[in-house]
């Protein structure tokens, strides 16, 4: 389960908390189970919301390593994380110690995160609304997702600009003409 925060006027994103239970049948190493859980974990939370592929115009990929693209850190661990092995559930099958694998399961549990992000840009909308986010959730991705969600000029509870209003495309009844005068306001 994961919690998130939603910046609506800049599409930044904050993974606030995190709970996972990740039964690994009988644990061989419960230090190295943990590790491989919360390092899965934020590979896929990077997959989902920062790693962004890029090709040129002659389908060379732009995005191959961590200098061209955004890979997670440790500012983007959440801020709560409650991460626990099932206990006493040994696997059911005939394997080492009646342990599982640990390595690449905890990767799929960022989708999480990714729902998470889109559940708080719905809650910008009417009851009932479905965002059409794109994935990876970038801050670019998530204002896309505002910006269709929110009829043109609205912005929102918090009054944010929508990507049209920005350049120039102001609705009837809109006051700011630039994102400071929006954002003091």
């Amino acid at each position: 389960m994961s919690e998130v925060a939603v910046d609506t006027l800049t599409g930044e994103t904050q993974l606030l908390r995190v709970d996972i239970l990740q039964d690994v049948g009988t644990s061989l190493n419960p230090a190295i189970d943990m590790g491989q859980i919360e390092g899965g974990f934020l590979q896929g939370v990077g997959w989902l919301t920062s790693e962004e592929l890029c090709w040129n115009a002659r389908g060379e990929l732009q995005t191959h390593a961590p200098s061209t693209y955004k890979i997670p850190s440790v500012r983007d661990w959440p801020l709560q994380a409650d991460i626990r092995l099932l206990e006493h559930e040994p696997n059911r099958e005939d394997t080492i110690h009646r342990s599982k694998a640990v390595g690449e399961p905890p990767l799929m549990l960022c989708i999480s995160t990714f729902l998470a992000i889109r559940d708080a840009i719905a809650a910008c909308g009417t009851p009932g609304a479905l965002p059409d986010l794109t994935a990876p959730a970038t801050p670019e991705a998530v204002l896309r997702a505002l910006d269709i969600l929110l009829p043109a000029g609205e912005g929102g509870p918090k009054g944010r600009m929508r990507v049209g209003d920005r350049q120039g495309g102001k609705s009837p009844g809109s006051e700011p003409d630039t994102i400071s005068e929006a954002m003091t306001e």
